[in-house]
Order: C-alpha cells, then sequence, then structure tokens
C-alpha cells in the first residue's frame, strides 16, 4: 500500500494497472516530470480598476504511465484533472516542467501527437453537430488517413459492442446524452490510437449505457493493449476498469497506487442502503455499522475496501430485505481526511 507522507504527497509513481501483464511492465508512454500550470486571471475590483493573481492549476506533478496500463485519475472539481489533460494533448503549454506523450512532446508536435492519442471530453462533443453520425465518423477517416479496410473493421467494432446500430443516421443534435457520449467514444478509436484520454467518460450516462461503456473499454485495453488514462466522479468506474489510481487536488498527486490502498489511506467506507419489509431495531452485525435508520430503511456503514457480498447475504438471510443499494464513498471526502491531517503517514 502506498500512504501518504506529511505534505500529503505519495511515495512512488508506480502501481499496476491494466489488465494481463502490459501494466507496470511496458515502456514509458507518458512521462510527466515537475510540471506546472498557472494562469493569470484578472478579477474585478471596483469601478475601471483590476487586479491580477495568479492561480496555479498544477503543482509539480510527476508521474509515468506504462504502455497498456490504465490508471484512473480522481479528484475534485477544480483539481487540476482536466488542466493535465489539455498539456497531455497538446492544448495548453505548461508553465514548467517535462512532458513526453510516445516520446512526443506534446506542445511542440500537437499534430503528430493527435495520430496517436484518441480524446473523449465528457462534457463537450468532437462530432459535428447537424451532419449524421456516421458523417463525422467519414471524416475523421479522412482526417487521420486510416486504411480503408481498417477503419471498416474498427467501425464494425465500435458499432456492434457500443451498440451505434440503429443510430449512424441520426444527426448528432438529436442523439441523447448517452448516445453521444458512445459516439464520441467510437470516433476516438477509429484511427487505432495508442493512448486514450477519458475525461468523465459516463457523466448522464444509465446503467445500461455504463455497463457497456466499461465493458467495451475493458475489451479494448485486453486485446488492444490501448493504455487509459481516467478522469472520472464515478468511483465504480475506477473499481471495474483500473487497478491504479492516481489523486490530485490543488494540483498535487496526492496518491498513487492502488484503489484498496486509498480507501485504507482515506479510511473510507460505502453505504448499504437496505429497505425491509417493515421497521425494524437497528441490525446487529459485526461487518457493519448502523449510521441511519428511517422507518424500514436503514443505512449500514462498512470499510470500502471489503466486499459487499457477506453483509448482503446475511442480511438477506436473517431479516425480510425487500430492496438495497450500495454507495459509493465520497473521493472529495477522502481528500479532505488527506489534508485535514487524519491519515498516519
Amino acid at each position: 500500500m502506498t500512504t501518504a507522507d506529511g505534505t500529503g504527497r505519495t511515495g512512488g509513481t508506480g502501481g499496476t494497472g491494466g489488465t494481463g501483464e502490459a501494466g507496470g511492465a511496458g515502456e514509458a508512454l507518458i512521462e510527466v516530470d515537475g510540471v506546472e500550470k498557472v494562469f493569470d486571471v484578472r478579477r474585478k475590483t471596483g469601478f475601471l480598476r483590476s487586479e491580477r493573481r495568479r492561480v496555479r492549476a498544477v503543482d509539480s506533478l510527476s508521474f509515468t504511465v506504462r504502455r497498456g496500463e490504465m490508471v484512473g485519475y480522481i479528484g475534485p472539481n477544480g483539481a487540476g484533472k482536466s488542466t493535465t489533460i489539455k498539456m497531455l494533448t497538446g492544448i495548453l503549454t505548461p508553465s514548467a516542467g517535462r512532458l513526453r506523450v510516445a516520446g512526443i512532446d506534446p506542445s511542440r508536435e500537437r499534430t503528430r501527437l493527435a495520430r496517436r492519442i484518441g480524446v473523449v471530453f465528457g462534457q463537450r462533443t468532437t462530432l459535428w453537430w447537424d451532419l449524421p453520425l456516421i458523417d463525422s465518423y467519414r471524416l475523421v477517416h479522412r482526417m487521420y488517413r486510416v486504411p480503408d479496410a481498417r477503419y471498416a473493421e474498427n467501425l464494425d467494432r465500435c458499432v456492434e459492442l457500443l451498440g451505434l446500430g440503429g443510430l449512424l443516421d441520426v444527426p448528432v443534435r438529436q442523439l441523447s446524452l448517452g448516445q453521444r457520449m458512445r459516439g464520441d467514444i467510437a470516433a476516438a478509436l477509429l484511427h487505432d490510437p495508442e493512448v486514450l484520454y477519458l475525461d468523465e467518460p459516463t457523466i448522464g450516462l444509465d446503467v445500461v449505457s455504463k455497463v457497456k461503456v466499461r465493458g467495451f473499454l475493458r475489451d479494448l485495453n485486453a486485446e488492444r493493449g490501448t493504455t487509459v488514462l481516467l478522469t472520472t466522479h464515478d468511483l465504480t468506474d475506477i473499481e471495474q476498469l483500473c487497478r491504479r489510481v492516481m489523486v490530485i487536488d490543488h494540483g498535487r498527486l496526492m496518491y498513487d497506487g492502488p484503489l484498496t490502498g486509498l480507501h485504507e489511506v482515506g479510511e473510507s467506507e460505502r453505504t448499504l442502503v437496505v429497505d425491509f419489509a417493515r421497521e425494524l431495531p437497528p441490525v446487529e452485525t459485526d461487518a457493519a455499522r448502523v449510521v441511519r435508520v428511517e422507518g424500514p430503511r436503514q443505512w449500514l456503514a462498512f470499510p470500502a475496501g471489503r466486499s459487499a457480498a457477506p453483509l448482503v447475504a446475511r442480511l438477506a438471510a436473517e431479516y425480510p430485505v425487500v430492496d438495497l443499494s450500495v454507495r459509493e464513498p465520497d473521493i472529495e471526502a477522502v481528500i479532505a481526511k488527506m489534508y485535514a491531517g487524519q491519515v498516519v503517514p
């Protein structure tokens, strides 16, 4: 387990990721060394008066991602996640430090790098708004000069696995958020990128769509060894896809290691919400503690690194359970504990 030191930093930038043997064993595909990004922001202070202040969005950030890894990159809003992704794609230039993606400096050779990476921003589409979905794919085909046979193979695979068959002739503006997100993921993969950056790829998706997207990404990594850097607020995405997670806050890397280790460091808890057939006294079990009771509904907290299955099985066997659900821990609460000094190094 990686533990935080006195400054909130963590010991290493290693960890395992991906599926199969690629994680931790392949060549370094993404190298971030002492990177900083500072923005000059002007704020109005009065009539015809303003002041300029410097905002440090990324602060002395260093990590390495090896070929074939699937790495979760998480943190609260404003932590510096999207700024990092934009520097890795060449959209932004670092204020200091060194970046390399597949041996390329993103800000100096953005066009060359574009052929080797795929990007999906959950809040913005790369598709052409008024064109049918298939026309966006044809434009990607020509822009990246993908060989016809390879384009056809990749398109067929994405359409099948992401459930896009009935949407190809629909204008992008008429797609739901979940449909558009799946369309964006397909567009990002038609040119066989080595690295895929996903910024909130499951935002706004229904449960079925989330399962479909996660399965697709898992297969993509296993079969083609695509390196994935995933930013999300949904810890279920991380748990089902990534063995390694990096936590960033205030532009600094606070943790780098397995997700189970993060839960242990942050002492986080999952919550099992149980609806019983009738109102009952608080459940008595050593596996969890009751934190709230409202009529026939009870909330039970248990360590986030522990499986919910044994607890669910016991409750189902001993009590009249009508329904239940598991709520994941709030990553912002975990980070808050780190900053509050509640974590023992």
